[in-house]
């Protein structure tokens, strides 16, 4: 397949290329969703070498399991979902192992550019360090749900696609989620009472936000099975 074509097929024309023996059609998925996929890890880790890992991790089990997708969801859904899976399994190892405790301002403040640190005024910087500090307190499951449905924008159904868990499963660790954030960031919203920010994408509501999360610029689309995402 020419790169004409390559740019013109969809995602699931892409995979079944892949699968076929195209060199060339995964890459282009990554391509198309790396961007994306980083945001959701990062955001579920709030480590950025943790999150690295996980989508390398995600991009390497997807490229070996093409041939086992259906096209039961969207291709997209899918390798959101390779990748959650991916971040749940990095964050309980890490609770399983953390015996002490973790400079989390030191590893929050690698999550900011050098370029955003200096364009984006202080007190944004300030906020993302303050939710991404607070929903590191959250048990892994409820962190990835409202890191999709509040920060990412995706409706609960498509959430619940990704996660693997019915709709009431994704509403209630929401919901649960939402009520351990709001005493530690009531003080952000203007009227006091507090709410989660979101991160910009499809539900995203009126108030405070947070810059969204820059895709790595250090790494390769994986290729043969191999390299970084």
């Amino acid at each position: 397949m020419d790169d004409a074509a390559i740019g013109g097929a969809s995602d699931g024309e892409l995979l079944a290329q892949h699968v076929a023996g195209d060199p060339h059609a995964f890459g282009e998925i990554v391509r198309r969703h790396r961007d994306r996929l980083w945001a959701v890890a990062l955001r579920t880790l709030g480590d950025r070498e943790e999150a690295a890992d996980a989508v390398q991790d995600a991009l390497v089990s997807a490229y070996r399991a093409a041939h086992t997708f259906r096209g039961q969801s969207a291709v997209t859904t899918w390798l959101h979902r390779i990748t959650v899976n991916a971040c749940l399994d990095r964050a309980r190892k890490a609770a399983s192992r953390r015996t002490s405790p973790v400079d989390d301002t030191e590893r929050l403040e690698q999550l900011l550019e050098p370029h955003e640190s200096a364009a984006a005024p202080a007190e944004r910087g300030d906020l993302h360090r303050e939710l991404l500090g607070a929903l590191r307190t959250l048990p892994p499951e409820q962190r990835a749900a409202l890191v999709l449905v509040d920060m990412q924008g995706y409706p609960v159904a498509e959430a619940a696609k990704v996660l693997d868990v019915p709709t009431g499963t994704v509403k209630s660790r929401c919901a649960r989620g939402r009520a351990r954030l709001l005493p530690l960031l009531s003080h952000l919203h203007p009227n006091g009472r507090g709410s989660v920010p979101s991160g910009g994408g499809r539900n995203r509501s009126q108030g405070t936000s947070v810059p969204p999360a820059a895709g790595p610029t250090d790494t390769d689309a994986v290729k043969g099975g191999g390299g970084r995402a």
